[in-house]
């Protein structure tokens, strides 16, 4: 992914630039329209709900696989490469219970925060284990080939205690027309004291 296509979805929300007029010029145009280029195969929210269904789904099946660490690790590896856009550039990743070391750069930091690993807080996130990941979505914004999304997502575990917890996501299409993510920002809930 190029620093264009990153810039893709802003350039869409922008599609109209005011100009000043010019005093005694009456044929300059009060707006310049900018055309976008037409997009082949543009991300739908219905995209983005069932790249959340997956995801959800591949935090449960991580933690099922807890008791045999190996398996575990390697269900973690098999999420990041189908589900994380690592393999087309930047992955902006800040996990909800990471504090010393707050973003996760590259895939390696990631399968650690999942799993445990490579760096000393992560406890691996994903092997709690929860019985159910459920997303409420405050808002999809799609625009081409990306999308974001905004809300709280619910992490069920096996005492049927839930796990609130605020999130960004962004998505990109890869070359195979898989959607990705390259964005992923989440934390828990503002607490008064």
């Amino acid at each position: 992914m190029n620093s264009v296509t990153g810039l893709g979805l802003l350039a869409g929300i922008l599609t109209t630039i005011s100009l000043p007029t010019m005093a005694g010029h009456t044929n300059l145009p009060s707006t310049l329209m900018v055309q976008a280029t037409p997009c082949e195969n543009p991300v739908t929210k219905n995209d983005v709900l069932a790249a959340q269904e997956s995801w959800g789904d591949a935090i449960v099946k991580i933690g099922k696989a807890a008791e045999n660490k190996e398996t575990a690790v390697a269900e973690a590896q098999s999420t990041l490469d189908r589900l994380y856009a690592y393999d087309l550039g930047t992955v902006l990743f800040k996990p909800t219970l990471a504090s010393n070391v707050p973003f996760r750069g590259t895939e390696k930091e990631a399968l650690s925060y999942f799993v445990g690993g490579i760096i000393s807080e992560d406890q691996g996130f994903a092997l709690a284990p929860y019985d159910k990941v459920r997303f409420e979505n405050e808002g999809i914004v799609t625009y081409c080939n990306t999308a974001i999304s905004m809300g709280e997502y619910f992490f069920t575990k096996t005492d049927g205690s839930e796990m609130k917890v605020e999130y960004t996501f962004g998505y990109v299409r890869d070359k195979n027309g898989n959607l990705k993510i390259n964005l992923h920002h989440s934390s828990q809930p503002y607490q008064v004291q």
